[in-house]
């Protein structure tokens, strides 16, 4: 299994400084990551230390919280995709989510996927936060906003990806949607368990040990 295919190359740290980034830009390059994860405000740095390359930039919006309004998180995808990056990764409001809003949620994914186009969403729900009829509700939500994948975390919560979460979106959005796990995959024997399950991206920071170990 080729997995350098699936990855997104990861660094998200409130720590990571323009070095870091070209570093993982370049690690990606160099083992053809499939895209490589910033933040907003390194999407044209990623940009330049990626020309020439295939991989990917995937930029996060609304991170890693999910609850600005609206109308900001459309804002920072339309600048994101402006800037360079050829996907965006939301996070939901899981706070409407679990009130039962779930039109607002679904309207909210659903405007961001129009202010962005052809350029692919992933939508992360958060899965540590979420009961498991929440979690349906939420790839039900993405789903119906014609959304390209659901997305188990930002990394950023109390948890990570499961095999059960996995399963849990895969028996909701089917081959229609397709799925990235990240939080906590820190190997590989881990790694092809999500892929086994369904997942066709995994996010992680671990990619390098993920190929080579």
């Amino acid at each position: 299994m080729q997995l350098n295919n699936y990855i997104d190359h990861t660094n998200l740290k409130p720590v990571a400084n323009q070095q870091d980034i070209i570093n993982l830009c370049k690690e990606a390059k160099e083992h053809l990551f499939y895209a490589v994860c910033v933040n907003g405000c390194y999407v044209k740095l990623a940009g330049e230390a990626l020309k020439g390359s295939k991989v990917k930039i995937a930029a996060v919006i609304g991170f890693p919280l999910g609850a600005m309004d609206t109308g900001s998180k459309i804002f920072e995808a339309k600048e994101c995709i402006a800037n360079g990056a050829d996907e965006i990764d939301m996070v939901i409001n899981i706070g409407e989510l679990k009130d039962g809003n779930l039109k607002f949620v679904e309207d909210e994914i659903s405007e961001i996927k129009k202010a962005i186009g052809t350029k692919i969403l992933k939508v992360i729900i958060e899965t540590c936060y979420l009961d498991d009829d929440e979690k349906r509700a939420a790839c039900t939500c993405a789903l119906k906003a014609s959304a390209d994948f659901v997305k188990t975390s930002t990394g950023f919560g109390n948890g990570g990806a499961t095999p059960e979460d996995v399963k849990i979106m895969k028996s909701i959005v089917g081959d229609k949607m397709q799925i990235k796990a990240s939080g906590g995959i820190k190997d590989r024997k881990t790694a092809e368990k999500y892929i086994e399950l369904g997942a066709s991206r995994l996010g992680t920071s671990s990619g390098i040990s993920l190929i080579t170990t």
